[in-house]
C-alpha cells in the first residue's frame, strides 16, 4: 500500500481539509512513492494563523536560541543523509551521488544558519550630537511564504527556511508536488529537533490552489519563491499590487566558454558535468557552450564522443550517469525543442530523442543531446530547455565570447575556461552573471556566498550566505538621546 503523509500545520500532522489526495511517481519506474494531501485554500489559511499566532513568541526567542534548533536539525539531517537521499532520487530521478549532495546542501545550510543566530549584527555609528547614541538592528519580517521547486527539494528550501527561521520569522511552505517527501523529510527534521509549533507549516497541493491563496493572504508580509520566469514575473505583479516584498530566482541560460589555451580535458569534464548533471534540470546547467574557433571542431568532436557514452537509467543504480526527467510534461517539452534546433539550422550531434525501451520503458528519460553549429540569436541558445541538452556556439575571441555570453535575457552562472590569468580577469569584471567561475562548471554554488543573478534571472534578491539576512529581516534604527534636553538634529542653532 501506497504511504500516506499529511500537511503539518501548528505542530500537528493532519490531511487536507477536503479528504482530497494526490500520488507522486518515481520517474524512472512509474512506481508510486507516496500519497499526499491535495491541499486548498482552507488549510491555506489554517497554516498562515498557525505562523501568525507562533511569530509572536518565536521572534523573542534569542536567536543563538534558534540557532540551536537549527544546529540539532542539522544533526538529524547528516544522520539521515542516506535515506533522504534515496527518498529524493526515487521521487525527482536524479542520480544517488547527486541526491546526496542535495541534501548535504541542506545539511551545509542548516549548520551554517545555525551560526548566524549569533552573528545577525546590526551597526553602531557615532551619532552627530552629543549624548546621543546610535545603532541599527535586524527585526524579523513576520509570516515568510516560501514556494520551492522539485528540482533541488532539499537544497532549495533550506536556502529559504533557515535564514528565515533563524532571524525569527515563521514559514509557510510550499513544495512542489513532484518533490513531496524531500520536504516531509526535511519538516519532521525540524519538528525532532524541537521547533516550536506553528513556526514551520508544510501544505501540499497544487500551485493555483496553494500558492495562490498564500501570496495574496494579508498576513503573509514576504514571499520567497523558486521557479520558472513565467511563474515570477505573475507572482511579481501579484505582490506588487499587494505592496508585498517578494524574493524571486526563475532559472537561467548559463554558457561555458571555452578558450584556445584552455585544458580542454578538464573544460570537457566541466561541460558533461554541468550541462548533464541532474539529468540538465538545473537553473545553473550549461545550456550553452562558447568555443573559440581555433579549438572548435575537436572540442566538439570529443564532447559528442564522451556525451555518447553516458548511461541513461534508474538514479539507484550505481552504472547510471543520467537519470530521467521529472515527469511526462517536462519529457515533451525537451523533445519539442530538437524540431525547433533544426528548423533554426544547428545541427543535431547526439540524442535528440526519448529513450523508452527495455528497462527505460515506464520512466521519463531522454538522451543527452548536442547540438552543435549553433549561433547566439537561435531559441536553443536564448530560451530555458531545463533538460540534458546542450548547444556549441563558435567565437573567434574573448571578447566576442563575452558578448554572447550576456546576449541572453538571463544571468545565473557562466564559466571560463583559460589559463590566461589577465583573461580570466578581464572575463570575471565583464561577465554579467550574479555567478562566474573560472576553470570549473557552471555549478557548485556554495552556501556561504550569495546565490542569484542579474536580467531575468531574478529581481536583485540573493539566497544564502549573510546575503539571506537582508531577504528575511528588515533594518531598524534605533536613537538614545541621554542629554536631558531637546537635539534637533540637522537644525542649526
Amino acid at each position: 500500500m501506497t504511504q500516506q503523509y499529511q500537511n503539518y500545520i501548528g505542530g500537528r500532522w493532519v490531511d487536507a481539509a477536503s479528504g482530497r489526495r494526490f500520488e507522486r511517481e518515481n520517474p524512472a519506474t512509474g512506481e508510486p512513492t507516496g500519497s499526499y494531501p491535495r491541499s486548498g485554500p482552507d488549510d491555506v489559511r489554517a497554516a498562515i494563523g498557525a505562523a501568525r499566532d507562533a511569530q509572536r513568541t518565536w521572534r523573542k526567542m534569542p536567536a543563538p536560541k534558534r540557532g540551536e534548533i537549527l544546529f540539532r536539525a542539522a544533526e538529524l539531517l547528516l544522520h539521515n543523509k542516506e535515506r533522504f537521499a534515496r527518498d529524493l532520487t526515487e521521487e525527482m530521478g536524479k542520480v544517488l551521488k547527486e541526491a546526496r549532495g542535495d541534501v548535504q546542501e541542506a545539511i551545509d545550510m542548516t549548520y551554517y544558519m545555525a551560526g548566524e543566530g549569533r552573528r545577525t549584527f546590526g551597526q553602531t555609528t557615532p551619532s552627530e550630537l552629543p549624548d546621543k547614541f546610535a545603532m541599527s538592528v535586524r527585526a524579523p519580517v513576520g509570516v515568510v511564504g516560501c514556494i520551492t521547486p522539485w528540482n533541488f527539494p532539499m537544497a532549495i528550501p533550506s536556502w529559504k527556511i533557515m535564514p528565515a527561521l533563524v532571524t525569527g520569522n515563521t514559514v509557510v511552505f510550499k513544495p512542489s508536488q513532484f518533490s513531496p517527501k524531500s520536504a516531509y523529510n526535511l519538516v519532521k527534521t525540524l519538528e525532532e529537533a524541537g521547533i516550536p509549533p506553528g513556526v514551520v507549516n508544510l501544505v501540499f497541493g497544487e500551485g493555483a490552489e496553494v500558492g495562490s491563496t498564500i501570496i495574496e493572504h494579508p498576513d503573509v508580509h514576504l514571499i520567497s519563491f523558486t521557479g520558472s520566469n513565467a511563474v515570477g514575473k505573475l507572482i511579481a505583479v501579484q505582490c506588487a499590487e499587494l505592496g508585498k516584498p517578494v524574493s524571486l530566482e526563475m532559472g537561467g541560460k548559463n554558457a561555458i566558454t571555452v578558450l584556445d589555451d584552455a585544458d580542454l580535458d578538464l573544460a570537457l569534464d566541466g561541460v558533461i558535468w554541468s550541462a548533464f548533471g541532474t539529468t540538465g534540470q538545473r537553473c545553473t546547467a550549461a545550456s550553452r557552450v562558447i568555443v573559440q574557433a581555433s579549438v572548435y571542431d575537436e572540442f566538439a568532436e570529443r564532447l559528442v564522443q564522451r556525451t555518447e557514452r553516458l548511461r541513461l537509467g534508474n538514479g539507484l543504480d550505481d552504472a547510471t550517469d543520467v537519470g530521467p526527467v521529472v515527469n511526462a510534461d517536462q519529457l515533451h517539452k525537451i523533445d519539442s525543442y530538437m524540431a525547433i534546433g533544426a528548423a533554426d539550422g544547428a545541427k543535431l550531434a547526439c540524442g535528440g530523442a526519448t529513450a523508452n525501451v527495455g528497462p527505460l520503458e515506464k520512466g521519463h528519460f531522454f538522451q543527452p543531446t548536442v547540438f552543435t553549429g549553433a549561433t547566439p540569436r537561435m531559441r536553443i541558445a536564448q530560451e530555458e530547455i531545463f533538460g540534458p541538452v546542450t548547444a556549441l556556439i563558435r567565437v573567434e575571441s574573448l571578447e566576442e565570447a563575452i558578448e554572447v555570453n550576456n546576449g541572453v535575457s538571463y544571468g545565473l552562472s557562466s564559466s571560463i575556461y583559460t589559463k590566461d590569468v589577465d583573461k580570466a580577469f578581464r572575463a570575471v569584471e565583464a561577465l554579467d552573471t550574479g555567478l562566474v567561475y573560472v576553470n570549473a562548471g557552471t555549478i557548485g554554488a556554495e552556501v556561504h556566498l550569495p546565490f542569484g543573478g542579474t536580467r531575468g534571472t531574478g529581481n536583485g534578491h540573493r539566497e544564502a550566505g549573510i546575503a539571506a539576512l537582508e531577504t528575511f529581516t528588515e533594518w531598524k534604527s534605533v536613537y538614545i538621546d541621554y542629554s536631558g534636553k531637546l537635539q534637533k538634529a540637522q537644525i542649526d542653532e
